[in-house]
């Protein structure tokens, strides 16, 4: 009696279709992400301005909310709209703001997104992990402002994170 054999190799090879099946995904850290948003909220009070910063994750999900003491309680929300766009985008809420003013009114009623400048993405190794979103300031170039230092503090966390 004759047995077959399959070469090893054969076993390990993916079949047509179900290559992408399971799939790595980075995620955010609950440490990092409240760096980042406590790192926002300092950028801003050292120029005098009570804000909120808002980091979400990947999926749009709140990983860190922080209202800095005299913050108005709106700020909350319009933080966490902000981040949304720059999720939906994939770039800064100000350069979204910039490029589709055409459709701002349409996505200023979307729950979850508002176009206004103040968001900026959180990128490690090419990927999308994030966004933090800040309100507060006198105009939207100051939230995003205090966003840029916050991901300049942590830069070399985000560059050589695995």
């Amino acid at each position: 009696m004759k047995t077959c054999r399959i070469p090893y190799l054969f076993l390990f090879l993916p079949l047509s279709g179900y290559a992408a099946d399971i799939v790595p995904v980075k995620q955010i850290s609950l440490e990092l992400a409240q760096t980042i948003a406590m790192k926002s909220v300092e950028a801003c009070r050292k120029d005098g301005y009570n804000v909120s910063a808002v980091v979400l994750d990947r999926a749009g999900n709140i990983q860190v909310a922080l209202r800095d003491t005299l913050a108005a309680p709106h700020t909350l929300e319009i933080a966490e709209r902000k981040a949304g766009m720059s999720i939906m985008s994939g770039i800064a809420s100000s350069e979204f703001r910039k490029a589709r003013g055409d459709i701002r009114p349409e996505f200023n009623h979307m729950r979850g997104l508002i176009v206004m400048e103040g968001a900026l993405p959180i990128r490690t190794a090419g990927s999308l992990i994030g966004a933090v979103g800040v309100s507060g300031a006198p105009g939207g170039d100051k939230d995003e402002a205090c966003a840029a230092e916050a991901l300049k503090a942590v830069e070399e966390r985000l560059e050589f994170a695995n």
